[in-house]
């Protein structure tokens, strides 16, 4: 049964996953490599690829060190399926980037409740949000959760709230100098800004409009039991998972800023969103069910394949 395999966090369970999303990401950008013999675009997209299994890895972190879940794989899975059912994102270097930065700025935003080393976390999370923006600008929303995470762990000290605009400056002077020393030219506004755009039309496509419709209805599902478990959670430990509802608030608006909609932005969604179900598939209730919806869900993205 795939509910009791992925109710381990074992490494067979790491590469079962890993093994599906190298299987979806080769064949989403098998036609581009086969007709390039461009090393760089062969190592562009192995780097690429190298990010996107990290991401999982930093996913699972966090989860484990801040007891956002039991120590299961279903975040990773929930994840994975929901990422290689968008072939969009597959094929976007930019999404893929900016999404590991922003799990590697969550990481540091809800290690905060710690009270350890506030401001070197308040500076990396900063960092690496910025970071994200240089791949896909409206990552760049995601800042409030930096203040916000400041706010329920570190809002006693003034000069916290001065660190994002430290980190802001830093970002900005690297880049300035990089592309002064690279190309004789400075980063403009231009180059770094993304319209906005609320052309929603490729949403009708059947490919991108079934396992949408599937991600959203399972995800308001599982938000009640999530709000369940956050009222009975500790003091200690409700100030992390409202952090992770903010980030999904976040999230869904970086999406519909997003200046193409093609289901890349969506990328965004599916780490609050694989925390959140990976909590309702953990519950003790409804195993049978659970079963089956689990098996529709890691089938999707192959069933995905034959919509025309």
């Amino acid at each position: 049964m795939l509910t009791s395999f992925f109710s381990k966090s074992k490494p067979v369970n790491f590469l079962a996953v890993a093994f599906i999303m190298a299987v979806f990401y080769i064949s989403a950008n098998f036609p581009e490599l086969i007709n390039t013999l461009d090393l760089g675009v062969w190592g562009t997209k192995m780097g690429v690829f190298v990010c996107f299994i990290l991401s999982i890895t930093v996913l699972d972190f966090i989860a484990k060190k801040n007891d956002l879940t039991k120590r299961s794989a279903f975040k990773i899975v929930i994840f994975a399926v929901f990422s290689v059912s968008f072939l969009a994102i597959l094929q976007n270097n930019q999404v893929i980037l900016a999404n590991l930065c922003i799990l590697l700025a969550l990481r540091r935003i809800i290690s905060l409740k710690s009270r350890k080393d506030i401001p070197k976390k308040i500076f990396d999370a900063t960092f690496w949000i910025c970071i994200a923006s240089l791949f896909y600008f409206w990552a760049i929303l995601f800042l409030f959760v930096v203040f916000i995470g400041i706010l329920v762990h570190a809002a006693n000290y003034f000069k916290n709230w001065l660190i994002p605009l430290v980190a802001f400056c830093t970002v900005v002077a690297l880049v300035m100098s990089f592309h002064i020393l690279v190309y004789s030219e400075l980063y403009t506004w231009e180059k770094w800004f993304q319209k906005v755009s609320f052309d929603f039309s490729l949403y009708q496509n059947l490919q991108l409009l079934i396992p949408l419709s599937i991600i959203i209805g399972l995800g308001i599902w599982t938000l009640f039991y999530y709000f369940g478990i956050m009222q009975k959670a500790s003091v200690n430990s409700r100030p992390t998972y409202i952090l992770v509802l903010f980030t999904l608030a976040l999230a869904i608006l970086v999406a519909i800023f997003s200046p193409i909609k093609d289901g890349s932005e969506l990328i965004f969604l599916f780490v609050p969103l694989s925390l959140i179900i990976s909590n309702y598939f953990e519950g003790k209730k409804e195993k049978i069910f659970k079963e089956i919806l689990l098996i529709g869900l890691v089938l999707m993205p192959i069933l995905i394949l034959f919509i025309s």
